[in-house]
């Protein structure tokens, strides 16, 4: 066991055990809990939208996919570059001022706010926990993989030593520890993997040297279509390669839920700086270090492993900890933004939505507390049985949120005529259509990602179905619209949704029945914000 690898390591765990229990101390009630009390700036907005998108597969997965297919896995790379900019700039502002004046909490709850209708709860909440789950296994397997290459403990030990610290400060600490420290390890991500790209490239002699080493290995490794050209003149699979990172952002409920919890909607402005900033130094870097190994590891059995490797083999033992520990920063940062994401959709969107409304905080802690227990035992289970690649896990949890949900979020913000039926079968068709593609390998077949399969499914249904049913009636839509106008929510609904969790629907109704036309209520103390269509 190399101590002077371990005890570094270790250290760093503890720190966020510690942050997890003092921020613990700052939840007053479940909006806290949920969205850290919407006080969240601009630097850490963007850090954690980035930290928590990113995940192990950054440090796993995109190296390993480069170690086999060489410069095709820089379309993952483009698209990842611009994604979080895309998700701020498309949803960020206006998603933040609409959520807070419906008073929504949860990136589930806003779309039966702006759908009303039970079944968009019900499929949504669903579809979010079975691929948010995906997701956390993702993790859990990179967790193991990485504790066992620093300690040499066997994998299914480090899978229970990371599961668990990860499963213990969110099970703790809630979104404003997942937050911050995201937005730490964020920065412990970019610096870890630039130190060992400068360390590679040296040794390998510069970049020029490593293309011309690559290029006497198998010169398609340097070729846009991967390698021995797999995926020549397959401008679908390179659509979905590009897109789902690009734009899928604004389908995965633990990245919407960053512009749910900002302290102000103008914040959005100032986060795509930072991402922009920070995706510089961190995004093509992991897929290059994946380049590097096909040089110097040439017979690595598991390219999963090629940055530890890499690490290891470079560099001296406390800077190689440090690495590991970005590593681990990349697994945890993601895998906490998920568990807390599943809590709070079985918290806000199941129990209370459909059982108890009159559940106290500390009941609604209790339940969602509970499913990140749950999620993390099943996690541990599946990653120890059979742990499948890291890669197409990821990749398969997230094309299965992003098409479920991104065209009914940017939809629900600025296409007035969708309706309930239309988003509900945009829910349902893009995420089906994500697993029979990715279940049955059409993509060899068809030459099309899942993803982009997923999301021409998603849109064409919820156009369709909305345009040939009857258009959305109620309150929900002449708020959305008065908000895009306005600019602003509408006066009181900031302290009332912010703080609670059911009398914002006094603000609202208060506001409507003074401005809205379309909607006269007799007694605006008790109006339901939340009315089906036809």
């Amino acid at each position: 066991m190399n101590w002077a690898l371990l005890i570094p390591f270790v250290v760093y765990l503890l720190g966020l055990l510690i942050f997890g229990y003092f921020a613990s101390k700052k939840l007053d009630d479940l909006s806290d809990y949920l969205l850290g009390g919407r006080t969240i700036g601009s630097g850490v907005t963007a850090l954690t939208l980035q930290a928590t998108s990113m995940s192990g597969f950054m440090f796993m997965g995109g190296p390993a996919l480069a170690f086999k297919q060489g410069l095709w896995a820089l379309w993952y790379a483009a698209g990842d570059f611009g994604g979080g900019l895309v998700n701020l700039a498309v949803l960020g502002r206006n998603l933040r001022r609409i959520t807070e004046a419906l008073g929504s909490l949860t990136p589930i709850e806003w779309l039966e706010d702006r759908y009303p209708h039970p079944s968009i709860r019900i499929a949504g909440a669903t579809i979010s926990i079975v691929f948010l789950a995906a997701y956390v296994f993702a993790q859990f397997i990179a967790a193991g993989k990485a504790i066992e290459s620093i300690s040499g403990l066997p994998f299914l030990y480090g899978l229970l030593i990371g599961a668990g610290i990860i499963i213990l400060y969110t099970f703790v600490g809630g979104y404003l520890a997942v937050a911050w420290t995201d937005a730490f390890q964020a920065i412990v991500m970019a610096v870890g993997v630039n130190i060992i790209l400068v360390a590679a490239i040296l040794e390998v002699g510069g970049i020029s040297a490593l293309f011309r080493e690559i290029a006497t290995k198998d010169p398609t490794y340097l070729s846009i279509w991967g390698k021995g050209l797999e995926h020549v003149g397959e401008w679908g699979v390179v659509a979905g390669a590009v897109l789902i990172y690009a734009i899928g952002y604004m389908g995965l409920p633990h990245a919407v839920v960053r512009h749910l919890s900002m302290d102000n909607p103008d914040t959005a402005k100032n986060a795509t700086i930072w991402n922009v900033f920070y995706n510089t130094f961190f995004v093509y870097q992991p897929y290059m270090l994946g380049l590097v190994a096909i040089v110097l590891l040439p017979n690595l059995n598991d390219p999963e492993m090629a940055i530890p490797r890499l690490a290891l083999s470079l560099l001296p033992g406390i800077v190689a900890a440090v690495i590991l520990a970005a590593l681990m920063a990349a697994v945890m940062s993601t895998a906490d933004s998920l568990l807390i994401m599943a809590g709070s959709i079985l918290a806000r969107d199941v129990i209370q939505r459909f059982g108890n409304d009159s559940l106290t905080d500390d009941q609604m802690f209790v339940w969602s507390r509970l499913l990140v227990l749950v999620i993390g035992i099943i996690g541990i289970i599946v990653a120890a049985v059979q742990p499948p690649g890291i890669f197409e896990l990821v990749i398969f949890a997230f094309g299965g949120l992003g098409t479920a949900f991104l065209i009914p979020n940017v939809a629900g913000v600025y296409w007035d005529r969708a309706n309930w039926k239309g988003a509900l079968a945009g829910m349902i068709g893009g995420a089906s259509t994500n697993i029979v593609w990715t279940s049955q390998n059409l993509q060899t077949t068809t030459a099309i990602h899942p993803f982009f399969a997923g999301l021409i499914a998603s849109a064409f249904l919820l156009v369709t179905v909305s345009l040939l049913t009857k258009p959305p009636t109620g309150d929900a839509v002449a708020i959305v619209q008065r908000v895009r106008r306005s600019g602003t929510a509408p006066s009181g609904t900031a302290q009332q949704s912010a703080r609670s969790l059911a009398p914002e629907a006094r603000a609202i109704g208060e506001y409507l029945a003074a401005d809205a036309p379309t909607a006269q209520p007799s007694d605006t103390s008790t109006i339901d914000v939340q009315p089906t269509d036809n």
